[in-house]
């Protein structure tokens, strides 16, 4: 994980703030407009409110040719103290108002052979009561294929290097570390995924700096996804390629339930709990001990693909 977020010489007044809410609302509709081309299928618009404070916009689409399920939400909201969850290793900001925006989506594409992707990005604002207020910025993007491709891998490294490169050469093999250790099931000892890029607590760059590194992770998004997911929704399968499918999206449900922090952090700050886990998958499967035979395709995503390593 990255370092600490310690309180920046310059706090971001109300306008800067204002400039990410506009940026997160103008890229959620930008990635539903790509998906909804690929997809053909229309995204439906949910608008709600959070009575503790803020609300948001959820666009969900299920049941579709091409996306069988997928979300991309945003969501602003603040609270009077922050969440047990939030402060458990930030024990300074027991007790602090605090402000939280951002988009996150989950797309689990019906096609067995096109791979589940997540991408998240948001800021954070903390006022701790006799304390400087403190920010930061997180986000990032992982992929999560049922069948490995060395071509796909390769291209979605590239565009999550790509986002990052134009800030300085250390931030790729750094939040790629980073990524390969968060999104990992430390129950089975096995990765989510073939991972991309993860921060948190990011704030070094100065509040200018980072927005842009965040709006550039944001960006590659589509131009990272959308050539994968074009190459694989027609591919032909069978129940075989299905049942592996739903087999492996146990492991997305395991993941999201039992580590993943922006879960648990909405779930605790009574966040809206259908929005939330819009990134469940719609059907799932779980079998006792279950291990792919040897030489099989299944086994490849296991041993060649499931594993932290250089794709570049």
């Amino acid at each position: 994980m990255s370092a600490i977020a310690h309180p920046a010489p310059t706090t971001p007044d109300d306008a800067s703030v204002r400039r990410v809410r506009e940026f997160l609302i103008g890229l959620q509709a930008s990635i539903v407009d790509a998906l909804e081309t690929v997809a053909g299928s229309r995204f439906l618009r949910d608008e709600w409110q959070r009575p503790e404070g803020g609300g948001g916009i959820t666009r969900l689409t299920e049941g579709g040719a091409v996306i069988e399920r997928g979300g991309v939400n945003f969501s602003h909201v603040v609270g009077a103290r922050m969440p047990a969850s939030a402060t458990a290793t930030r024990p300074e900001l027991n007790g602090a108002a605090w402000e939280a925006m951002g988009v996150s989506l989950v797309i689990h594409p019906r096609n067995p052979y096109a791979p589940t992707t997540h991408m998240n990005v948001r800021f954070f604002r903390a006022t701790p009561r006799d304390a400087a207020p403190v920010w930061w910025f997180g986000g990032g993007m992982d992929l999560t294929p049922y069948y490995g491709f060395s071509d796909d891998a390769v291209h979605w490294h590239q565009c999550a290097r790509a986002a990052l490169e134009p800030f300085g050469p250390d931030w790729y093999p750094r939040f790629k570390k980073q990524c390969d250790d968060y999104f990992f099931l430390r129950h089975r000892g096995e990765p989510r995924g073939i991972g991309g890029t993860f921060y948190d607590d990011f704030n070094e760059l100065g509040f200018e700096a980072s927005f842009a590194l965040t709006r550039s992770v944001g960006e590659h998004f589509i131009p990272g996804y959308r050539p994968i997911l074009e190459r694989r929704l027609g591919t032909p399968h069978g129940e075989r390629e299905r049942e592996w499918q739903c087999l492996r999206r146990g492991r997305y449900v395991e993941f999201n339930l039992v580590w993943d922090r922006g879960t648990h952090f909405g779930l605790h700050s009574n966040g809206r709990t259908e929005a939330i886990l819009m990134s469940m998958p719609p059907e799932v499967r779980w079998r006792y001990a279950h291990a792919p035979e040897p030489g099989t395709p299944e086994a490849a995503l296991l041993s060649d693909y499931l594993v932290a390593k250089a794709w570049l």
